[in-house]
Formats: structure tokens, sequence, C-alpha cells
């Protein structure tokens, strides 16, 4: 009999885990489980309408990436960390040392091979498809989108020095913390004074918010932003790359939009369960 009972609970045990594990849908004979729903649920909080959705999304469009033989290598990779680190006047090694004190390097690395891909998919299917943007196009978004390109002339900041970075960790925490290993500091900086480095890690830090811990001069450093004062606009000539990437973005992807549309509606999509 107690034989018979720890047969059942291992029967019943590997039933739970093929129906977990089951197919519900496919798309194109691509598969979702399941398991696939429950996870994509759990870690966007979406209803399972919402998960199922987003599943069916993404099997197409990786089955896109595939058909048109889209791939990103570690050379495509690296030369677009060169052109970031040449638009914040870093040389690529400083950089990277900073990317890697602010985030988990290889996770950045994924992020841009994933944005890459998306990047060449475009060219392929939308490549020639799409109105360039003129000047005027780039000069009536500059006109009304202005406040975008705002930068401070100047920032308060608390500067905190420490030789430990579990204190500076603590720090974020509590911002209460008082140690005698942690030297404190309030200063003004001026944007046109700072190096390279420290521009990047303050205009990307919002005001009232601490700075990602980053190593210098032996120490490690933490900014606390104050105040940004002496707010400018920077001028046309100084951002118009940058539009000019705006505007494209949006036009690629209104354009994508109604491309994935078509093809969710003429997919051969299969609901098992």
């Amino acid at each position: 009999m107690r034989i018979f009972i720890v047969s059942l609970l291992l029967s019943l045990s590997f039933l739970h885990a093929g129906l977990v594990n089951a197919i519900a849908i496919l798309v194109n004979d691509s598969p979702i489980t399941l398991y696939d729903i429950d996870q994509e649920m759990l870690t966007k909080k979406f209803t399972k309408d919402q998960a199922v959705s987003s599943l069916i999304d993404q099997r197409i469009y990786n089955q896109e990436i595939a058909k048109n033989n889209i791939s990103v290598d570690i050379f495509d990779v690296d030369n677009y960390i060169e052109k970031l680190a040449a638009q914040n006047k870093m040389n690529t090694l400083d950089f990277k040392s900073l990317v890697r004190q602010q985030q988990d390097y290889e996770e950045f690395k994924k992020k841009i091979e994933k944005q890459l891909l998306h990047q060449k998919l475009i060219q392929k299917i939308a490549g020639g498809k799409l109105n360039i943007a003129t000047d005027d196009d780039i000069n009536i978004f500059y006109n009304n989108n202005a406040q975008q390109y705002q930068v401070a002339d100047t920032i308060d900041v608390i500067v905190y020095v420490s030789k430990n970075k579990n204190l500076l960790n603590q720090l974020q925490s509590n911002p209460m913390l008082q140690d005698k290993d942690i030297l404190v500091q309030n200063i003004s900086l001026k944007q046109n004074e700072l190096n390279p480095q420290t521009k990047y890690i303050l205009n990307s830090t919002q005001e009232k918010r601490f700075s990602a811990i980053f190593a210098q001069n032996k120490n490690y450093n933490m900014f606390f932003v104050k105040e940004k004062k002496d707010i400018k606009i920077l001028q046309l000539k100084d951002v118009k790359d940058q539009i000019f990437q705006n505007i494209m973005k949006t036009r690629e992807q209104s354009y994508l939009k109604e491309y994935f549309e078509t093809l969710k509606i003429t997919a051969d999509i299969k609901v098992l369960r």
C-alpha cells in the first residue's frame, strides 16, 4: 500500500511537470508553453491575455530575425560601444570602466546586441520605405520640443568619498548614515569645467538622487545631486543629429507596428489549450 501511494505521488508529480511544460499555442509552428505564459505573467505583471499577446509578438519578431538571416557579432557590439564613448567625449577604455562600475557589463552588452538586432531588422524591412527627416522636419521638432534639450550650467552636489565601497552602498539606503571613513563635501560644479566622466555621471543623475558609485583617484566616489541650476537650452546645431535620430526612430516604430500587426493577422496561430 505504501509503495502504491509513493508511486501515485510520483506519477502526479510527473503529470504536473508535463502539464506545466505542455504546449499551449503554436505560432507558425513555434511553441509557447504554459510555463512561458506563467513566467511572462510573473515577470511583467501581465494578465494572461497580455502575456499571450506579448509572447506571440515575440515569436513573430524572432521568426522575422531568423527569416532575414540577421545576426550581431562581438565586432558590431564593440563598434557601437566605441561610438557611445565618442559621443560622451571619452576614450573607449574609460567608458567601459565607467559602465562596469554602474551596472553589469555583460547585461549592458546584451542590451546593445538586442538593440543592434532591432536596427538591422528595421534596415532590412523598412529600408527605402521611410521618409527621411529634412531640415524643416528637424527645425519644427526642435521648436516644438526645445525643453527636451536642456542642460544645467551649475550643479550643486554633495560629494562622498571613501576607501570602502560598502559604506557608500549603505549610505544610498540610509542617507542619515555618518561614518568617519566617509569624506563629505558640498560643492557647486560648472558644466564646462567637468571632465567627460563626471559630466556623463551627473547629467544622467536626476535631482535629489544618488549617482552610481565610481572609482577615481584610488577611492570610491558618489554624488548626491541637490539641484541643477542655470538651465539653458542647447542650440539646434548641437542637437541636430540627435533630433534626426529621434524623428527617424518614431517613423521606424510606426512602420514596424503596422508591419507586425499585418504579420500577426496572417500568422498561423493554433491555440491548443
